[in-house]
């Protein structure tokens, strides 16, 4: 079973949430601020959080921030803010994904469980029998989902390492925005321009020496983005 911790200081959304979700047979964790959603993230094993924006105490923007220092579980934003900067900052953080309020339940659901099956199976990629995916200094093991460079651990969020792991098993190919969206999220390519450039500039900081020059992660002006294939790779 799932735990999945919902965060809002509106304690009517929190039950809410909690009866469509327990319905589909997760196990609910609250929390009512950023505070109290980090003391259960201490004491409890989490596997996706459902973060409001605006609280006291502690906003999600600093929970999400502190998350991210040592959890890789998805992180879903939940916020009655709609501008897309908004959104570009919940993705900038670390966050996966952004509903807006109010939601429709269903898209609730699906959200979640689209989230979840990408970190815990990586959606509809398919796997080699080799787990292993070299391209340089960069090295994939997609069996314990870690990533370095240069022998040093690069810390990616479920999000960003689907797409590296997309990217580098199709070294020296180009996929569009909407390629890489479909791929990742499983649905239609709808406004995701945004959405996908944040976490494309994201991995960029993450395994770029000067990501204003990178070495990995190449953009194709008008096309797309790609990892450069390199000749040392066996």
């Amino acid at each position: 079973m799932y735990n999945i911790l919902v965060c809002d200081d509106d304690k009517e959304i929190v039950e809410a949430i909690r009866i469509y979700l327990s319905q589909e047979g997760y196990n609910i964790l609250t929390a009512f601020d950023g505070v109290e959603a980090l003391e259960v993230i201490k004491n409890n094993t989490v596997h996706l959080v459902l973060m409001d924006i605006m609280m006291p105490k502690m906003d999600g923007i600093k929970a999400t921030t502190k998350m991210r220092e040592a959890n890789s579980f998805p992180i879903i934003f939940l916020s009655a803010k709609s501008e897309d900067t908004d959104k570009i900052l919940g993705l900038t953080i670390g966050a996966d994904d952004y509903i807006t309020k109010p939601f429709n339940p269903m898209e609730l659901i699906a959200r979640v469980k689209a989230s979840l099956r990408r970190y815990t199976q990586l959606g509809n990629l398919n796997i080699d029998d080799n787990n292993l995916f070299k391209c340089g200094g960069l090295i994939i093991n997609d069996e314990t989902k870690e990533v370095s460079v240069d022998g040093k651990d690069v810390k990616l969020t479920p999000i960003e390492f689907n797409i590296l792991l997309l990217l580098v098993r199709n070294q020296g190919k180009v996929f569009s925005i909407d390629d890489i969206y479909e791929n990742i999220w499983n649905e239609e390519a709808v406004g995701a321009d945004n959405t996908v450039a944040v976490h494309i500039r994201h991995i960029r900081e993450k395994i770029e020496i000067n990501p204003k020059d990178p070495k990995y992660l190449k953009v194709v002006w008008g096309v797309g983005y790609k990892i450069e294939k390199m000749k040392e790779n066996s």
